[in-house]
């Protein structure tokens, strides 16, 4: 069996220690989704900012493993959504587990959302904490395999 080339060593381990790199700073980074017991209170919190600042609250129902909900989050940072989020919104990232759905259960179901019907899944309130909206039936659930201007449009419809 041939050896590799001795140029083609030190460049494979240079592409392994910068993968570390990435790897490394990913896992120090603040996850996407904060810990499934601060839920209410971050909802709470998002609802008084609203009232200030007169938006509406977003609450977004995913976790940190599914990557149909990072997905939908990098799409929300896109220039034509971020304006429109920021101007209108305040987001709310609700974890619904650590490996799988078995956390925010209720409080999504308070909301209208059937979490059976998968993650993503968004809910629109007023400063109040009243619902305007909620997806039923796992709308966002592929957005890997979505239109980005899905976001768009959704986030248009609802910013009124």
């Amino acid at each position: 069996m041939p050896q590799s080339s001795p140029i083609r060593r030190p460049a494979s381990v240079l592409a392994g220690l910068a993968m570390a790199v990435v790897l490394a700073q990913a896992a120090l980074a603040d996850p996407l989704y904060p810990s499934p017991s601060k839920a209410r209170a971050d909802i709470d919190a998002a609802c008084a900012q609203a009232a200030s600042s007169h938006k509406r609250v977003l609450v977004q129902f995913g976790a940190n493993w599914c990557t149909d909900c990072k997905v939908l989050d990098q799409n929300f940072h896109r220039p034509e959504n971020e304006a429109l989020l920021s101007s209108r919104f305040v987001l709310v990232h609700v974890n619904v587990g650590d490996d799988r759905v078995d956390h925010n259960i209720e409080l999504a179901q308070s909301y209208g959302i059937p979490l059976n019907k998968g993650v993503p899944a968004l809910a629109v309130l007023d400063s109040s904490g009243r619902v305007i909206y909620s997806q039923k039936n796992g709308e966002f659930e592929s957005m890997r395999r979505m239109d980005p201007q899905s976001v768009n449009d959704f986030l248009t419809r609802w910013s009124r």
